[in-house]
């Protein structure tokens, strides 16, 4: 029982969406990790 499916070739259409989703979803960490970062520096420079 080969459960191995066929190597599928991406178009160049698949490879150009999957880079945008991939900047997509690299803009929302960096903006997540902002958001984290200045929460942080908020709640400890009120306790300081």
């Amino acid at each position: 029982m080969d459960l191995k499916k066929p190597a599928v070739a991406f178009s160049p259409e698949d490879l150009k969406r999957r880079r945008g989703r991939a900047k997509v979803m690299a803009w929302c960490l960096v903006a997540l990790i902002i958001l984290f970062f200045i929460t942080t520096m908020v709640r400890l420079g009120a306790s300081v």
